[in-house]
């Protein structure tokens, strides 16, 4: 069974669009049981990195009102797929898929937060306070390469209440998107574990949007989980955004984050959808080809488990209520 930090499936369905990297019932076929299904309203895309060194401009925020109103075509969007949506860790069972209702970036959250317990009643159990661009509740990290993640401010002061108020619901807040100053604002006021569902290893590529040794220290220190992202760009050494990427660049970042972290907090975040990940895998089809390139690696079968699903289910069980 495998559960995946996060796809943008629902943001192609809502445009029309194929999915190049998930359909559903080749998935299921392939052990996959769902995971974090983003939420994310759309704003012109910064251009592919074609060169290096690259700093993409990031889009303007978008008005709490549009955002709303997109999030909520893009929840109905979701309900209208055949899967089940979860609320406890008991939801996930092999032979279905199970979906996470997961907001990436928060603007469609009211800034005085009036209508954050009426998402948590339909479902949200995951937030990402920001995807890169800066709203009401903190700024995000800009796609930069090669760069620390250490750009920009931290939470508001509305990012810091919205922190405390997914921990007394009981939602995940999703670190991935935010920068360093970000980061720490969050390990400082949450009491619940560390999470980036998306996220690779900064020593092993210096994109911004990937975790600094101290970042992983501090995930691994809270008993939370980095998913890693299957995005060449954040995958590769040269940070090129190069299809013909093998898939043992992947079986690196699992092996040095287990190696600094341990392999209680190591876990998968695909990008399927959302990214260009390697050809070799494909797609969630692909996932078993993963699976066995990590035993090849010297991952054993409990190892695996945990990678594969056991540990993001410790992490449902330790956050939501």
């Amino acid at each position: 069974m495998i559960i995946d930090g996060h796809n943008d499936l629902v943001l192609r369905r809502w445009r029309g669009e194929p999915s190049p990297h998930l359909d559903l019932d080749a998935a299921l076929a392939a052990g996959f049981a769902g995971g974090f299904f983003a939420l994310y309203i759309p704003s012109p895309h910064p251009p592919d990195p074609t060169e290096i060194p690259y700093a993409l401009p990031l889009p303007e925020s978008i008005p709490f009102e549009e955002a709303a109103r997109i999030a909520d075509e893009l929840f109905d969007t979701l309900c209208g797929l055949p899967v089940a949506r979860a609320r406890s860790a008991d939801d996930f069972r092999a032979g279905r898929i199970t979906a996470i209702v997961h907001m990436e970036g928060a603007e469609a959250i009211a800034a005085d937060l009036s209508n954050l317990e009426q998402w948590y009643g339909r479902g949200l159990r995951s937030i990402g306070p920001v995807w890169s661009r800066a709203n009401a509740f903190a700024s995000g990290v800009p796609f930069r390469f090669p760069s620390t993640p250490d750009i920009g401010p931290g939470l508001t002061d509305a990012g810091c209440a919205l922190v405390r108020a997914c921990n007394e619901l009981g939602i995940l807040v999703d670190l991935s998107h935010l920068n360093e100053a970000g980061f720490w604002d969050v390990a400082r006021l949450s009491d619940a574990p560390l999470v980036a569902t998306h996220s690779n290893a900064h020593a092993l590529c210096a994109a911004s949007r990937n975790l600094t040794d101290a970042q992983l220290a501090a995930i691994r220190d809270s008993g939370g989980v980095a998913g890693v992202n299957f995005a060449v760009t954040f995958l590769r050494e040269d940070g090129m955004q190069v299809v013909d990427t093998p898939l043992s660049e992947i079986v690196r970042h699992v092996a040095y984050l287990t190696e600094r972290m341990g392999i209680d907090h190591v876990a998968l975040g695909s990008d399927f959808d959302g990214a260009v990940v390697p050809d070799e895998l494909g797609g969630a089809a692909g996932l078993p080809k993963l699976v066995g390139a990590l035993h090849d690696a010297g991952f054993d079968d409990a190892a695996l488990a945990k990678i594969t699903h056991e540990n993001w289910l410790r992490i449902f069980r330790a956050t939501w209520r």
